[in-house]
């Protein structure tokens, strides 16, 4: 893969939806991308990898250990990113990338995303706009089905 087949990749995605063209092209010169087999895992719960990850195709499972089981808490669609937090922060990753098919990835490291600044300064400040959209996406995804859950173990809110 290039960098002009990454490019048309984050069009497709809510981290390059806000780029022009030249600038998905120049977050694509930085950008890198692994195969990750059916049944291997790209990343486990609580590694310290700072990688951002966009799922270019095939199907990623977020995964978490529950009770010593490893339980699958969301499907990756394409374009779909994993890996916010730890990038910003370097923090811990909190859950697992599982591969449930052959996949392939496209990888952002912080250092090479911080190169952009002196280059590309509106590339950053996009990408990281998309970062925060699309963290908010996610907690209001689980906000919502934490409010499902609860009404359906309280029984309110709707027919059960």
């Amino acid at each position: 893969m290039n960098a002009n087949e990454y490019s048309q990749m984050l069009a497709a995605s809510p981290l390059g939806a806000e780029l022009t063209d030249s600038e998905r092209e120049a977050l694509a010169a930085v950008m890198g991308s692994e195969q990750v087999p059916a049944g291997k895992v790209l990343v486990r719960e609580g590694e310290d990898r700072r990688t951002l990850f966009v799922l270019a195709e095939g199907r990623l499972n977020v995964c978490k250990n529950v009770g010593g089981q490893e339980e699958t808490v969301y499907q990756m669609r394409v374009g779909e990113c994993a890996g916010t937090r730890a990038f910003i922060d370097g923090s811990a990753r909190k859950a697992a990338l599982c591969s449930e098919t052959d996949s392939w990835v496209l990888t952002l490291e912080p250092d090479d995303f911080e190169s952009l600044l002196e280059t590309h300064p509106n590339v950053v400040y996009r990408v990281m706009r998309a970062i925060f959209r699309i963290t908010h996406t996610n907690l209001m995804r689980v906000n919502l089905e934490s409010a499902e859950m609860r009404n359906y173990l309280m029984k309110s809110g709707g027919r059960y």
